[in-house]
C-alpha cells in the first residue's frame, strides 16, 4: 500500500559500536527522506558509514537511536519475523559480498529469491533466466558461485535482488566488482526500472563516473550526510 510521497525516511539515526572501552560512532544523526520512484546514490570513502546505514535501512541492523520508516512503519519496532517478511516481500538487497548460496547454481539462486518472496507466479525458472539475461550472464546460469568470477557473482546477486519486483532496492557497492562497460549497463538498467516501473533505489558507490545517473546524490563523511545534490539522470 502506498502511504505517501516518501517510501523511506530516516530521522536522527545513529549507530554506535562498542570496542572494549571505546565507542565508535559509525552513523551520527542522519536525516534522509527518500521519494518513491527515485534513484538515489550514497557516496563516500570507505569507513564513512555507508554500509552501516544501508544495513539499518534494510532492517538488518537496528539504530542505536532515531527512527527509520518504511511506508510509515517504524521498522525498528518490528520483531525479527516481521522484518524478514518486510525484506522478502518489499525490499531487494544487494550485498557488497554478494552472499550467494554456494550450493545453488546462478539460476537457482535467482529463482529461490522469487520463491521466498511469496509472489504467486508461474514459470519461475523462465523469469530467473530472463533477469540473468538482462545482466548479460544467461550463459552462466547453470554454474555454481565457486565457478564464477567476482563480477559474474555480482551480476547474479543483482538479478536475485530484482527478480521479485520489490518496491525498494538497497544496493551496497553493486558495481565494485564490475568493469566500466558492465557498470554502465547495470546503472542504465536501474535508471530504466525507476523510470518505467516506479522502483525506488538507494545505492552506495565510490565510482564518480556513474553517480550522475541518479536523481539525488548524498555524500557521507564520518557517519554524517554532509551534502545533497541533484544528479543529471543520465551518463
Amino acid at each position: 500500500m502506498e502511504t505517501g510521497e516518501f517510501i523511506l525516511r530516516a530521522e536522527d539515526v545513529t549507530r554506535d559500536f562498542y570496542r572494549k572501552s571505546e565507542v565508535i560512532h559509525a552513523v551520527r544523526g542522519v536525516n534522509v527522506n527518500i521519494k518513491r520512484g527515485t534513484f538515489n546514490i550514497l557516496c563516500g570513502r570507505s569507513g564513512s558509514g555507508k554500509t552501516t546505514f544501508i544495513n539499518m535501512l534494510a532492517a538488518i541492523d537496528t539504530p542505536t537511536s532515531g527512527k527509520i520508516y518504511f511506508e510509515d512503519v517504524n521498522i525498528a519496532l518490528l520483531n525479527e519475523r516481521k522484518r524478514d517478511e518486510l525484506r522478502r516481500k518489499n525490499i531487494g538487497i544487494i550485498f557488497q559480498n554478494t552472499a550467494l548460496l554456494a550450493q545453488m547454481s546462478a539460476v537457482e539462486n535467482v529463482e529461490f529469491s522469487l520463491s521466498v518472496s511469496g509472489k504467486k507466479v508461474k514459470n519461475k525458472r523462465d523469469i530467473a533466466v530472463e533477469w540473468l539475461d538482462k545482466l548479460g550472464i544467461r550463459e552462466r546460469r547453470n554454474h555454481m558461485p565457486a565457478e564464477m568470477s567476482g563480477g559474474e557473482q555480482a551480476r547474479v546477486a543483482i538479478s536475485r535482488a530484482l527478480v521479485h519486483s520489490p518496491k525498494l532496492v538497497l544496493a551496497d557497492e553493486p558495481t565494485a566488482e564490475l568493469d566500466s562497460k558492465t557498470s554502465f549497463r547495470v546503472v542504465d538498467l536501474f535508471r530504466e526500472l525507476v523510470d518505467k516501473q516506479g522502483l525506488t533505489i538507494v545505492m552506495t558507490t565510490h565510482d564518480v563516473n556513474i553517480m550522475d545517473v541518479a536523481d539525488t546524490i548524498y555524500t557521507m563523511e564520518d557517519g554524517v550526510i554532509v551534502s545533497e545534490r541533484k544528479g543529471n539522470r543520465s551518463l
